[in-house]
């Protein structure tokens, strides 16, 4: 686990670079801390959050990278006060209308992972549209988590084989790492390789508990909104220089 910025003397990363990384998980974190140190409501610092995953979903295919999964909103996230909660159901829907059609446009596949029975149900329909709309591009898989925490989608992944059993749809054979994975949320999708988390925290908060088993994780100071695309190569430059061994010996 590595905490950036970098040091001065590495490598600078060069624009339109593949590094190497397939998939890039972001946990999206600093919206709030950034608004209220300018005096602002935290929601500011939601809209402008909102403004960074366009710039960064732009510039992730120049730098490789074919998967970008970003933590929107928590199961624990219910916990926060009803206007920003509110507030922030209206920011996803908002970007959802807004960005369809240059998400269609740059061949971006949009996804959602997590709870949707609890959500509004506009916003549950139009993320539904913008997934059937998007399907067939291939330029980048975009999966934003809503409503998601690993442990809740784990419990879920597991009541699904359980069921799946007992209803003759899966056997003993299928009781294995395998047959749970493909009744994730992310089933289909490859793991993460790399995880960052802004801000300067250092936890990894329930996101992705099974599909991080083995990725890397870069942790940064900077907010969420100030996280920009230069920041973005610089970590890619330097995971690329790491060695992972998956557990084996060097």
């Amino acid at each position: 686990m590595v905490m950036s910025p970098s040091d001065p003397t590495e490598p600078a990363p060069v624009s339109g670079v593949d590094y190497g990384v397939g998939h890039v998980a972001i946990i999206m974190d600093g919206n709030g801390r950034w608004a209220t140190n300018r005096g602002w409501p935290r929601l500011a610092g939601h809209r402008k959050g909102a403004e960074r995953i366009k710039e960064i979903v732009r510039a992730a295919p120049e730098m490789g990278v074919t998967h970008l999964t970003v933590y929107a909103f928590s199961t624990e996230n219910w916990k926060r006060s009803t206007e920003e909660v509110l507030g922030l159901m209206g920011i996803f829907a908002r970007y959802i209308e807004k960005e369809a059609d240059e998400l269609a446009s740059l061949g971006v596949r949009m996804r959602f992972i997590g709870e949707r029975g609890r959500l509004d149900g506009r916003l549950a329909r139009l993320m539904s549209g913008i997934e059937e709309r998007t399907a067939v591009n291939t330029r980048l898989n975009l999966t934003v988590a809503i409503n998601y925490g690993g442990r809740n989608e784990l419990a879920r992944a597991a009541a699904r084989l359980a069921r799946d059993f007992a209803e003759g749809r899966a056997t003993e054979a299928d009781l294995t790492e395998a047959g749970l994975a493909d009744r994730l949320d992310t089933a289909g999708l490859p793991d993460p390789d790399l995880v960052i988390r802004t801000s300067g925290e250092t936890r990894t908060s329930n996101f992705l508990a099974w599909q991080a088993a083995y990725a890397e994780y870069e942790f940064t100071p900077t907010l969420w909104p100030d996280f920009s695309p230069e920041e973005l190569a610089t970590i890619l430059n330097r995971f690329g220089r790491r060695e992972r061994r998956f557990g084996g010996a060097k």
